[in-house]
């Protein structure tokens, strides 16, 4: 209790409040703008935090994290553009209310849910984080090794397009990991006789062409598109005690969902949302106004995705295992300010993995407060032709990332990633299993040498050791339901 009351206390202070504050704020306006996502803004920001202090930085990532996906549900419910992909589901009933002249009352509903959200979230990572942290400072090499397995499996077979692309995405993403110095044997290996190759790619130029640079590219084709524009005022925001009382089940189930979800490795937001909505319209005694405007919708699939915010920091922080795509761009942040992610940052680094924790609090708390007072300012912003954003993103892209190693190869590193990206995504290839493999590859290659050097190259302990056959059984499982449900799908037609 005492960690976490002097980092609440650390974090009141003006300077880290502002940058929490200012991450909220950038989160919820770029969050907001359709086509400038929360994972291009983490991207861009993680040169600008290199000198910073590491409390500091993360506690500006996170505010950005919190921010952006509550600010994707102000495009979702006025232009029908979700900001994120976790706020497609907001669409469906967001939208046919602001149609219906009723824009204030599903703004308001959302935000309020959104903070139910993070808080009910909150309370789960502040009391399960500690003890998930002792429970994995026992795990050993085939533990994680299994972890990694697990995480890169199950984003796989849940992100969008078929599994076979999803896998084919994660592989790429881990072979672009091998160039550089072979860890254990200290020699160099596929570097093509390229000097700049032997201390491998560098991960802010491989983080921000995959995802800033190739959204560039990608909204060029539909630059001179124009939005329809919608009034707004601020009346009947805020809900009525008879609202949280009619509410409450739906906002309790849907915090549940939202957080537990988030705890599974490599799910995401838009999971979280898409099963709550779907409770959500199967508990309803009025099922069939879902997706016409109806309220319980809203509320539904704006807890859930905020809500597994909080539960997705739970493995980042305790296991160093990323619950989402952005998770795994925080992990990047923690390498890259020398910090070790897992179960040793609350030995090592109790600052840090306290501070995820209560900027997550005041973050949510931040959010509510700018969202009621200032969405009727940031809903302008979507107005913004962008040709004047598309240009000044790919100048900051270009700059941030020479200024860090003043190196132009990774300028050129970071286009050619962007190009990859971009094709990846019209070949309906996931970016989500793409860098969460470059990411994780380093983990999964040292643990699994340093378990076959433990037992003389035995993989006995995969099967033998329970934690390790509980990853591996998950995996396996998360592998073979997709190609269950196509099975099963093809004989339902063939009997039809």
């Amino acid at each position: 209790m005492q960690p976490f009351l002097d980092s609440l206390f650390y974090l009141l202070q003006p300077l880290p409040f502002s940058l929490v504050f200012l991450g909220v704020a950038l989160g919820i306006v770029v969050g907001g703008i359709p086509g400038l996502t929360t994972t291009m803004l983490i991207t861009l920001t993680l040169p600008l935090t290199f000198f910073m202090d590491s409390v500091n930085a993360i506690i500006l990532l996170i505010g950005m994290y919190v921010g952006g996906i509550s600010g994707s549900q102000i495009s979702a419910t006025l232009l029908r553009m979700p900001g994120t992909p976790s706020s497609i589901m907001t669409t469906f009933d967001g939208y046919p209310l602001t149609l219906k002249g009723r824009a204030e009352r599903a703004l308001g509903l959302g935000i309020t849910a959104s903070f139910v959200g993070g808080i009910v979230s909150f309370l789960f990572l502040a009391v399960l984080a500690p003890p998930f942290s002792r429970l994995a400072v026992t795990f050993g090499p085939w533990e994680y090794f299994t972890m990694v397995l697990m995480a890169l499996v199950m984003l796989s077979s849940l992100s969008q397009g078929s599994l076979l692309k999803g896998l084919i995405a994660a592989c790429f993403g881990m072979l672009l990991h091998m160039p550089g110095i072979d860890p254990s044997a200290g020699i160099t290996r596929l570097t093509f006789g390229f000097e700049s190759l032997e201390s491998g790619l560098s991960l802010l130029p491989v983080l921000i062409g995959a995802f800033a640079v190739s959204q560039i590219f990608k909204d060029i084709i539909n630059i001179d598109m124009r939005p329809p524009r919608a009034k707004l005022g601020r009346r009947g925001m805020l809900l009525s005690f008879g609202d949280w009382t009619r509410f409450a089940p739906n906002f309790l189930r849907s915090s549940l969902v939202g957080t537990w979800v988030g705890i599974l490795p490599g799910i995401g937001a838009n999971i979280a949302s898409m099963l709550s909505y779907s409770m959500a319209r199967s508990a309803s005694k009025e099922p069939e106004k879902f997706g016409t405007g109806h309220e319980p919708g809203v509320i539904a699939a704006e807890t859930a995705n905020n809500a597994s915010v909080g539960g997705a920091l739970i493995p980042l922080i305790t296991l160093g295992i990323p619950g989402s795509v952005v998770d795994a761009i925080l992990i990047g942040a923690l390498i890259m300010h020398n910090l070790e992610p897992g179960p040793l940052l609350f030995i090592s680094n109790p600052e840090i993995a306290y501070g995820v924790i209560t900027a997550y609090l005041v973050g949510n708390v931040i959010m509510f407060a700018i969202m009621m007072f200032a969405v009727v300012y940031i809903a302008k912003m979507l107005y913004v032709p962008r040709s004047y954003l598309l240009a000044s993103i790919l100048l900051f892209c270009v700059i941030g990332i020479f200024a860090v190693a003043n190196s132009f190869f990774d300028v050129w590193i970071m286009l050619a990633l962007g190009v990859v990206g971009f094709v990846m995504e019209r070949a309906k290839m996931p970016l989500g299993p793409f860098v969460i493999g470059f990411v994780l590859a380093p983990i999964a290659e040292e643990q699994l040498r340093s378990g076959l050097m433990s037992t003389g190259g035995s993989i006995e302990p995969l099967f033998t050791r329970p934690f390790a056959a509980a990853f591996l059984a998950i995996s396996v499982l998360s592998l073979c339901w997709p190609l269950l449900q196509a099975w099963l799908k093809r004989r339902r037609l063939a009997s039809a």
